[in-house]
């Protein structure tokens, strides 16, 4: 740790020292843009590429900048998918165990969690929470949800990569800014744009609205200007899987099995093998209004509200061969194999009174929701003092208000069994037996029950920058205070009642005909399951909702809830710099943080709260944390086309919210449990970076950079033995719990982007990084992987545009990452690509009508604990929109 400082501190003395010796330049100062870009008039895929580069090159800061061409036309459908092309960027479409999906939801920097990406809208925090009902509880993140924010918002998006002193902390690896559009930039008077298309899943067989609009008007004076977006969006999701719910389980050596069979002591089995088809139906509505008021030439007053829903009813259907049931007691039938370990090629003859396959069919209610309120002043108090004030209040919602669940067992006759692919392919399994709804038998429900998350902050900051006529071209400073709420709610639910009687004889419906072809594999797929109105009428006619309702019958689940509040105080000050053909900055944030967690633990005989679900010790943690961030960043322009940066920090993110403060529960299933730590501590990073950048031309790029991340107290998932009370036998038992823990981490890299045009009108671009990110920790496989790196990501793309007609195609890989634990053990994500183009024609001056056609290769996303032991294959198919725009 003390190598760290002392570099860091001498990267930040060097820059002072040439500060000392340089020559007062008369040029723009450092931390203002060197062209008023808000004046630009930007059009087309070239335009927008160049006016990206400009910004990019002016920066004192190591930054990325994706600039857009037009109101709802980032170079991707997808403000997250957009990003990913950019150098040092991923993207993952989940933030729990809901596996792959085929839009992007959240970002993340140079091979680490999304959890340690910040971001920002227009510099502020904007609340999040999710429709994943797993997400909304036990596993959240300090990530934003991109599902809730529609392209049609973004002027333009920066991506910091390195620090300063003035940005707001929270970012350990960096921060993304989503900049909206303002009344006063716009160059008419009135304004009106509008686009009205629909979006073609060709595995869901579906076609849905997409509509945007857009209303502008300022005064010809420039003095009051008002702006309003509204946005309706709906899309069908169908997801065709085989999923391995549960991870996989060990023989024990003295089960039947290897007894009679020593080889099988210690062997992998499949808890549950599952075909699974998913089908969701997103409806994402919300607008932006935005008012700005020049009462005087030097002042600047705004006004901006935002709120996006997204309504995202779900049905899950899993029909899984129960190896759990089974597998772990029965000695199998000869011939069977065991390979690297896992019981790879076995048949069992079916015993009858023995349960072969469980079937849960899963229908949620679930909502998103995401607002803010802010009001700023920008005040040019005099020609060198300048004040910017900004307060306001976000909020994000997440519910699941019912789960409407039915398990069914079957018994299965004659042989069933299972042989793997490794993770190359899906594993081959069979039950004989009658599978229809007649053979089914009644295994029970749950999840009746609520689940909300809340995500509330209130902040308020002032920004002051004080300029110079010298080296030291300006002064920033400010504070900035903020109150944080992040709470997870399952206050009330529902007893069943004999939903099986109700249910049987239900409508059913059948899967479809083509489903999961492209993922291959021999497994049942002609399955039928109860309609969704069939399922929620035997369940809503034969439960009994109790409404926050305590004790040991009631349906408060305090295993569910808990809450972290923190209040953050921080001051910063920033130097800018200027000389003969270098700039750049250095700074201190001071940051101090008090936290408060409310959680509940479920180790004791004696609760203070019990349900239905457990019983709980309720307890509060409070933790202060004080920090002193410095940064320092250096420009040099070498010559008159070569710039060459280095930057030096150190950044602070907060644990994940659930690894703070969820409560501890376990599953008398197979004795497992987890749990918040509030005691962890922040993540610290000590950061370095340089690059060097040739623009060579114009929209020319061609840059190197190298990169490296020191974070001490990252947070690392460990296991341990624990006594927990168990609902079945009302006593404390042995559970291995999984819970967070501080390791030391680092990651370090190489950046390499080109982009250049061919002639007028095409255009190439390619970028590529290498990450290497390891931890102290070591998991349950022996790894030191850090969560979220990829070793290797790379985008190659090309365009053509002239007047009329434009064309643009892109391919972007990822390689393998660590996603989490499941139940134990780590798993992963295997290395995917993506490919997407999109048509573009210019009718006339006020229409336009593009095509944008994404997933076009239909990848499978594949899951793994090792390279022997798959977890899931997630094939979404193709999506296709086309949009006509409108411009008055």
């Amino acid at each position: 740790m003390q190598v760290r400082k002392n570099v860091l501190t001498l990267s930040i003395v060097a820059v002072l020292g040439m500060a000392g010796t340089a020559h007062a330049q008369d040029q723009t100062p450092a931390g203002q843009k060197a062209k008023d870009l808000d004046t630009v008039v930007v059009t087309g895929i070239r335009g927008a590429q160049e006016k990206s580069l400009d910004t990019k090159r002016d920066a004192n800061a190591r930054i990325e900048v994706v600039t857009a061409e037009d109101v709802g036309k980032l170079p991707a459908h997808n403000v997250a998918d957009t990003l990913q092309r950019l150098p040092g960027v991923n993207i993952s479409s989940s933030s729990a165990d809901e596996g792959g999906f085929d839009e992007a939801d959240r970002v993340s920097l140079r091979g680490t969690s999304p959890s340690l990406t910040q971001t920002l809208i227009n510099g502020h925090t904007v609340g999040s929470a999710d429709w994943f009902v797993l997400s909304q509880g036990s596993t959240v993140g300090r990530s934003v949800s991109y599902t809730l924010l529609p392209s049609e918002l973004v002027r333009s998006v920066e991506v910091s990569k390195s620090s300063q002193a003035k940005l707001q902390d929270g970012g350990t690896t960096g921060s993304v800014n989503i900049i909206t559009r303002k009344p006063l930039e716009f160059a008419k008077e009135l304004t009106f744009e509008a686009s009205v298309g629909a979006v073609r899943s060709d595995q869901a067989k579906e076609t849905d609205p997409q509509l945007a609009a857009l209303f502008n008007y300022r005064n010809e004076a420039s003095t009051f200007g008002v702006m309003v977006q509204a946005f309706k969006q709906d899309r069908h999701l169908r997801r065709e899987a085989q999923e391995f719910p549960g991870g996989w389980f060990q023989i024990s050596p003295t089960s039947a099995p290897a007894l009679a069979h020593p080889d099988l002591a210690g062997a992998w089995a499949p808890s549950l093998i599952g075909s699974t088809l998913f089908e969701q139906e997103r409806k994402r509505t919300g607008g932006l209004v935005s008012l700005q008021f020049k009462p005087s030439d030097n002042l600047t007053l705004g006004l901006e509200g935002f709120s996006s829903k997204m309504d995202a009813n779900n049905y899950n259907r899993n029909f899984m061969l129960w190896g759990g049931n089974f597998a772990g007691s029965q000695v199998p039938d000869a011939g069977y194999s065991v390979t690297d370990g896992v019981l790879s090629d076995v048949s069992y003859t079916v015993q009858p009174g023995t349960n072969y396959a469980v079937y849960d069919m899963i229908y949620r209610e679930a909502t998103a929701k995401s607002q803010y309120l802010t009001f700023d002043a920008d005040w040019q108090i005099s020609e060198d003092l300048r004040a910017q004030f900004q307060a306001g209040s976000t909020k994000g919602t997440g519910e699941t208000a019912r789960q409407f669940i039915a398990e069914l067992v079957f018994k299965g006759a004659g042989k069933t069994g299972w042989t793997t692919h490794g993770t190359d392919a899906p594993t081959d399994w069979t039950l004989g037996g009658d599978l229809s709804p007649a053979g089914a038998e009644w295994g029970g429900t749950w999840g009746n029950q609520l689940v909300r998350a809340i995500d509330k902050d209130q902040w308020v900051s002032a920004d002051f920058s004080r300029s110079f006529g010298g080296t030291l071209s300006s002064i920033d400073f400010g504070l900035r205070y903020s109150k944080h709420e992040r709470e997870a709610q399952s206050p009330e639910g529902a007893s069943p009642g004999d939903i099986w009687s109700a249910l049987q004889g239900g409508a059913t419906a059948n899967y479809p005909g083509d489903f999961a072809q492209s993922i291959g594999g021999d497994f049942p797929r002609n399955l039928w399951y109860f309609t969704p109105d069939a399922l929620k009428s035997a369940i809503l006619g034969n439960s009994t909702w109790l409404s926050d309702n305590d004790g040991p019958t009631g349906r408060h689940n305090y295993g569910g809830e808990w809450k972290v509040a923190e209040k953050n105080m921080a001051a910063y000050i920033q130097a800018n710099f200027i000389g003969d053909r270098w700039s750049g900055n250095v700074g201190l944030r001071y940051v101090d943080i008090k936290q408060d967690i409310d959680t509940y633990f479920a180790d004791t005989v004696s609760p203070d709260v019990s349900s239905l679900f457990g019983a709980w010790d309720r307890r509060s943690f409070s933790n202060t944390r004080g920090r002193l961030l410095p940064s320092a960043n250096l420009k040099f322009d070498l010559a008159d086309k070569l710039v060459f940066r280095f930057a030096a920090s150190q950044t602070q993110t907060l644990p994940d919210y659930s690894a703070l403060g969820a409560s501890s529960w376990g599953s008398d299933l197979d004795k497992t449990g987890g749990g918040g730590n509030p005691e962890l501590k922040p993540v610290v990073s000590t950061n370095l970076d340089a690059n060097l950048e040739w623009y060579f031309m114009p929209r020319g790029l061609l840059s190197i950079g190298a990169f490296s991340m020191n974070m001490k107290d990252y947070v690392a998932y460990g296991t341990e033995t624990q006594m927990l009370f168990s609902e079945l036998t009302h006593q404390l038992e042995a559970y291995q719990v999984s819970l967070p823990i501080n390791a030391d981490a680092k990651v370090s890299g190489l950046e390499f982007a080109y982009e250049q045009p061919l002639g007028d009108n095409f255009g190439i671009n390619a970028n590529y990084t290498y990450s290497n990110g390891s931890t102290s920790h070591t998991w349950a496989d022996g790894s030191h992987s850090l969560l979220g790196n990829s070793k290797n990501t790379y985008n190659v793309g090309a365009y053509f545009e002239n007047d009329t007609f434009g064309a643009r195609v892109s391919y972007t890989y990822r390689s393998a990452f660590l996603i989490g634990l499941s139940s134990a053990n780590p798993y992963y994500q295997n290395d995917f690509g993506t490919l997407a183009a999109s048509l573009s024609y210019k009718v006339n001056d006020w229409m336009s009508v593009s095509f944008d056609a994404l997933n076009l290769n239909n990848p499978t996303y594949k899951y793994y604990q090792t390279k022997t032991i798959p977890v899931a294959f997630y094939e979404n198919g193709r999506q296709y929109y086309v949009n006509f725009r409108f411009k008055f």
